[in-house]
């Protein structure tokens, strides 16, 4: 199970995510506006799907995910980080 670490940022409805010792994603980048944009890409469709978020964002090194300003961290953290470790697994098989 891989080790994800949650940073926070200035921004109090952002959270940076990162895998020790690997990569989220395995190059480039990805930002999604909405559930619309992510559509077609599995981690961005999954983590939407948890509701309230805004925008997520990727390079290799860190994923960042932004909520909605009516919802709590406490209901996301844990979904963002299960999708996360899902998404992680199924790459590096």
């Amino acid at each position: 199970m891989p080790n994800i670490i949650v940073h926070p940022t200035p921004n109090p409805n952002s959270l940076k995510f990162t895998i020790e010792g690997t990569m989220i994603i395995p190059s480039g980048m990805l930002a999604f506006n909405s559930p619309a944009e992510a559509a077609d890409h599995e981690l961005g469709r999954t983590i939407f799907a948890l509701g309230g978020v805004a925008n997520v964002f990727a390079l290799p090194q860190f994923l960042t995910v932004t909520k909605s300003h009516a919802v709590e961290w406490d209901g996301l953290v844990e979904g963002i980080k299960r999708s996360i470790e899902d998404y992680s697994t199924k790459q590096h098989k």
